[in-house]
């Protein structure tokens, strides 16, 4: 074999080798998926947590029926418009759009559920989108300020039906219904200004999507009784409730569970005598099961 052949096989061997790792290293560790891990705890530390909440809700409040609340560009925009405030102050705002903006196509019937904080809309025709999407800023400000926060919440409501019509050359979502709930869920949350909360309320209540939102009374009432890890985020909490609930369990206990967030686990001084889940609340009782 020539020096020439020897130092090419040399070099080959060389780049091929893996090198081997040093005396004590110790090997990397594979990083834990978070959710995985909290829904793997509950099934170990709290079996049966989820059904305990679910049975005993529906046993407090009753069952619940799904019915689609609005058409979804209305539902949209009127939960953009929750963002922040009261469902109340979100139903004058929707409402003066109504009024400034007036559409031309069927009257729409609003059917808020037991889970909705205003009175409901009454029946009216949805806005003519494209003069909310055309509109002068100021004016749409001004329009909507009943609802809060308007200088933020009038750019972006331009900027969602602006991408609405861009993408799909009107102002409709009904296209939502035929895809995966997670695809759908990114499709909106890639609109700026609309979360996982806000995807996830359009999903869940105009195509009864297993999806499930994260309003702050769920939030308090899994927290206390120990459903939601203390620290987790409420983007961590929409992925880990996936996992937690069926996906035909999802939509009444997302909606009884705001029932007892109003009625019972208030924010401050809660009714612990009147809550069906006092035996299983960590808030109530540190060691509960």
């Amino acid at each position: 074999m020539s020096p020439t052949t020897t130092r090419a096989a040399a070099a080959t061997t060389a780049t091929t080798t893996k090198p081997k790792p040093k005396a004590g290293a110790k090997p990397k560790r594979r990083k834990l998926d978070p959710v995985k891990v909290w829904a793997n705890t509950l099934r170990r530390y709290r079996p049966g947590l989820q059904q305990y909440v679910l049975e005993n809700l529906t046993e407090r409040y009753g069952s619940v029926v799904w019915e689609r609340r609005l058409d979804p560009v209305s539902e949209l925009i009127l939960t953009i418009l929750t963002q922040n405030t009261a469902d109340i102050n979100a139903e004058v705002a929707f409402q003066r759009l109504r009024e400034a903006y007036p559409g031309g196509g069927p009257v729409e019937e609003h059917h808020p559920g037991i889970g909705w904080g205003g009175v409901g809309l009454p029946p009216g025709v949805a806005p003519d989108w494209s003069a909310v999407e055309n509109a002068e800023i100021m004016e749409l400000t001004n329009v909507i300020r009943p609802g809060g926060l308007a200088n933020q919440k009038a750019p972006r409501l331009q900027a969602t039906l602006r991408r609405i019509r861009e993408e799909h050359g009107d102002y409709s979502l009904e296209f939502l219904g035929d895809m995966p709930a997670l695809e759908a869920r990114d499709w909106l949350t890639s609109i700026p200004g609309i979360g996982k909360k806000t995807a996830s309320i359009l999903l869940l209540f105009c195509f009864g999507m297993p999806l499930f939102p994260i309003d702050r009374h769920v939030e308090r009432v899994t927290r206390r009784v120990g459903l939601m890890p203390p620290k987790a985020t409420l983007d961590e909490a929409h992925e880990l409730f996936l996992r937690v609930w069926q996906p035909d369990e999802m939509y009444e206990a997302h909606v009884n569970l705001i029932q007892h967030g109003r009625k019972v686990c208030h924010a401050q001084r809660p009714d612990h005598d009147a809550c069906p889940l006092r035996a299983r609340c960590r808030f109530y009782d540190p060691k509960a099961p």
